[in-house]
């Protein structure tokens, strides 16, 4: 078949990639972003493993007798923050990927 990559070919291409998805995984697990509720109230910081890594609170937001506005906040700045990391792992590793051309692997077209 004309024009069809060979095997070797297309494995030696799979362990470029892997060996590649690999550095840029580790790498983006040295990366943060960070998220707020609150006005900025509540901040969280994650790393692009999507592990939370520091929650600051600001005092004016603890109330003793209103504990589950408090937790509402913390929810809201968690859940931004690792959606922000897997969307920073998702846009890295889309620019990896992008461009290659290999025969059934959808989603590396």
């Amino acid at each position: 078949m004309k024009g069809m990559p060979n095997m070797g070919q297309l494995m030696k291409q799979a362990q470029q990639i892997q060996t590649k998805m690999a550095k840029l995984q580790e790498d983006l697990g040295d990366r943060t972003v960070e998220a707020s509720s609150g006005g900025g109230m509540v901040i969280v910081v994650a790393n692009g493993r999507q592990e939370v890594l520091s929650i600051n609170i600001e005092r004016e937001v603890i109330d003793p007798d209103d504990a589950e506005m408090l937790q509402d906040l913390i929810m809201a700045a968690v859940n931004d923050a690792l959606t922000r990391a897997k969307d920073m792992v998702n846009e890295e590793m889309g620019k990896l990927t992008k461009g290659m051309n290999i025969p059934g692997m959808p989603g590396l077209m």
